[in-house]
């Protein structure tokens, strides 16, 4: 038999055909490639060679390998989903704190305050105040600011969804920002009132240098706007610089253990790297708090 020619199960008696496997009553001389069984015409299903059973085409589909893209993530049609989503959010936030109701700026701001020895607020209180380290994140404390914030996402966002996948975006914005927060809490822990998107934004400008140096794409452009930037952050007077360069630092060790990581093991290195940036947060808020005991 030539070997691209479909399975045809043994003849019984010399004359008569087996019936199909799900119709019995219909004799057929055809065989599914994979399994063997008879299929009926109205069984076979075509196949690059011969033909196949209503049940192997089935079992193939759900056991095919989704594809994914160069760092892990699955490829999406529109890659800044994410993107336009957290800058909705803040947006939405930004409304209701500005405008709405401005004491959430105080309830969702990253807020410590230790007034006199024994006495602490905000996240200095304990563990249940330590949602701001996120919630900060969405807070603004004006147009300016969360414009200049929301536009920098855009144009660094969008790029980097696209590489890393919606998932490991998202994972990456948000390490950053909570790693910058915790060390603002660490240096300032005593009086420290920040707000803003700001962490975050340096984490993707620092994932961003990674990615372009990965891909040998000339630094100069990137290492100017972030040299811009830095200078702003100490050159103006209320800039929470300690966010800064906890989000810088943390986006770009986070972008190194999700685009270095190797093939084989790029799961596992990928989630550790986002779990220690969480572990690194945990540490700095727990060793602010230690701080303020001292």
């Amino acid at each position: 038999m030539h070997p691209e020619e479909p399975v045809r199960p043994p003849v019984e008696g010399g004359h008569a055909l087996p019936g199909c496997y799900r119709h019995p009553e219909r004799e057929t001389g055809v065989g599914c490639v994979r399994c063997g069984r008879p299929i009926c015409p109205q069984c076979m299903v075509s196949a690059s060679v011969g033909f196949q059973c209503p049940e192997c085409v089935q079992d193939a589909a759900q056991h095919r390998s989704r594809p994914t893209g160069r760092f892990g993530g699955l490829p999406a049609g529109d890659g800044a989903v994410v993107t336009k989503v957290l800058i909705g959010l803040n947006v939405l936030v930004f409304l209701l704190t500005e405008y709405l109701d401005p004491a959430w700026k105080m309830r969702l701001g990253l807020f410590s305050y230790v007034p006199v020895p024994g006495v602490r607020l905000g996240v200095a209180g304990g563990p249940e105040d330590w949602y701001r380290l996120l919630t900060a994140m969405f807070v603004h404390a004006s147009v300016v600011h969360i414009a200049m914030n929301m536009v920098s996402l855009w144009v660094l966002g969008p790029q980097l969804e696209r590489v890393l996948g919606r998932v490991r975006f998202l994972a990456l914005y948000l390490v950053s920002g909570l790693v910058g927060n915790g060390l603002a809490y660490l240096v300032s822990g005593s009086a420290l009132y920040s707000v803003g998107a700001s962490g975050a934004i340096f984490g993707l400008l620092g994932a961003t240098v990674v990615l372009f140096r990965l891909n040998r794409v000339p630094l100069g452009p990137v290492v100017a706007l972030l040299v811009f930037n830095l200078v702003i952050t100490f050159s103006v007077s209320g800039i929470d610089w300690r966010a800064h360069i906890g989000g810088l630092v943390a986006g770009a060790v986070t972008a190194v253990g999700m685009m270095y990581a190797p093939r084989a093991r790029r799961d596992v290195v990928q989630t550790l790297t986002v779990a220690g940036m969480l572990g690194v947060t945990v540490l700095l808020v727990l060793l602010g708090t230690a701080r303020l005991s001292g």
